[in-house]
C-alpha cells in the first residue's frame, strides 16, 4: 500500500479503510455495478467530471446520490430542460434597494457535488454555462469571479441522442468530462434483489457520511504519489498515438486526454491498493476516458466501443 502519512481515526480505521468503506456502501445501493462505482470513484479522487449515458430508470440519479451521502458533501441536482437559463445554473445579482447594491445569490452551481440531470435536454446556452465551472472551478458573472467550493464534482446524466428533446453535447463540453460511463440492465440476480430489497430511497435516507470533503481533497493528494513506469508512459503513448490513426476513429486523443488517462489511471490503481499503477488499469479506465471523446468513421458499421476494444487488442503491452 502506498506509504501516505493519513491521520488514524478514533475507531483505529485510516483513511484507506474508510474509503473502501465507502465505496462497499455504494455498491450496496447500487447493486450489480461494481465496475461503474470503481470508475466513479476513479474519477472523483482524479478531480475529474463523470458523464453518465443511458436509458431513464437504471439508476444514474441514484449513484451520484450515493457518492454525494458517503463523502458528506454539499448536493444540488439541477434538473435540465429546455427553458433553463444559464442564471438559474450559476446565480444572479439582485439590487438591494436599502443598501443601493447589487447582493449575489449564488445557483446550484456552489455545491461540492452537482448532478446535471438529462444534460442534453437543455439548449447549448445553458449547456455551456458549466464549461468555466467545470474547468477552472470558478464561474464569472458580470465580470466578478467567483471561486467554487472544493471538491467540485460535477456528474451529468445524459439520455440517448436518439430520444425525442436532446440537444447533442459539442466536443468541447463533452472533452471536460473526464469520463463517461454506461450503467445498463441490472443481471437478474441483481435485479431480483432490487425487486425484493428495501427501497434505494430508504436506503440513501439512512445512510451517513464516511469519509468527508477534506478526505476527498487528501485523497485527491495520495493518487498523485502513484509510481508511473517508463514503459507505463511508452504503453500509454502507443494508445494515443494509435487512436490518431485514422481507420480507427475519425479524430485521435488530445494530449489533455493523455493526462486525464494518467491521473484516472493513477486514481484507479490507489483504488486497487498498490503503490504504482500497471497496464491493467489503463486498459480498464480507457473505455470510459475515450467513448465519449471518439466517433468512427463515416461508413464505418462497428460500434466506438467495439472499435475502442480492437484498438486495446492491437497495442501490445510492453
Amino acid at each position: 500500500m502506498t506509504e501516505i502519512p493519513l491521520q488514524k481515526t478514533s475507531s483505529g480505521s485510516d483513511l484507506l479503510d474508510r474509503l473502501k468503506e465507502a465505496v462497499k456502501l455504494v455498491n450496496q445501493i447500487v447493486v450489480g455495478k461494481e465496475q461503474q462505482v470503481k470508475l466513479a470513484f476513479s474519477c472523483l479522487l482524479a478531480r475529474g467530471h463523470l458523464l453518465i449515458e443511458d436509458l431513464p430508470g437504471v439508476g444514474k440519479t441514484t449513484l451520484a446520490r450515493a457518492l454525494a451521502t458517503v463523502i458528506g458533501v454539499r448536493y444540488q441536482r439541477i434538473q435540465f430542460t429546455s427553458d433553463l437559463l444559464p442564471a438559474d445554473i450559476l446565480g444572479v445579482s439582485i439590487y438591494r434597494r436599502d443598501q443601493e447594491r447589487f447582493e449575489f445569490h449564488p445557483g446550484p452551481i456552489f455545491s461540492e457535488l452537482v448532478l446535471a440531470d438529462e444534460i442534453n435536454r437543455a439548449t447549448p446556452k445553458s449547456q455551456s454555462a458549466l464549461l468555466e465551472a467545470m474547468a477552472e472551478g470558478q464561474v464569472t458573472i458580470e465580470g466578478v469571479t467567483h471561486i467554487l467550493p472544493k471538491p467540485f464534482f460535477v456528474i451529468a446524466t445524459q439520455n440517448p441522442l436518439d430520444l425525442a428533446g436532446t440537444f447533442p453535447l459539442p466536443d468541447s463540453q463533452l472533452d471536460r468530462f473526464l469520463m463517461s460511463i454506461s450503467l445498463g440492465f441490472p443481471e437478474p440476480n441483481f435485479e431480483r434483489n432490487l425487486l425484493t430489497s428495501e427501497d434505494r430511497n430508504l436506503m440513501l435516507r439512512d445512510a451517513q457520511a464516511i469519509i468527508s470533503p477534506d478526505d476527498v481533497l487528501r485523497l485527491n493528494e495520495a493518487c498523485q504519489t502513484i509510481y508511473v513506469s517508463e514503459a507505463l508512459l511508452d504503453y500509454v503513448q502507443a494508445l494515443l498515438a494509435e487512436t490518431r490513426n485514422s481507420r480507427w476513429f475519425e479524430t485521435g486523443l488530445s494530449p489533455r486526454a493523455g493526462i486525464a488517462m494518467l491521473h484516472c489511471c493513477k486514481a484507479f490503481a490507489f483504488l486497487e491498493g498498490r503503490e504504482f499503477a500497471i497496464p491493467e488499469d489503463v486498459k480498464a479506465i480507457f473505455p470510459g476516458l475515450a467513448r465519449h471523446r471518439m466517433t468512427v468513421p463515416h461508413g464505418m458499421e462497428t460500434s466506438v466501443e467495439e472499435q475502442i476494444s480492437g484498438l486495446l487488442n492491437q497495442v501490445a503491452i510492453p
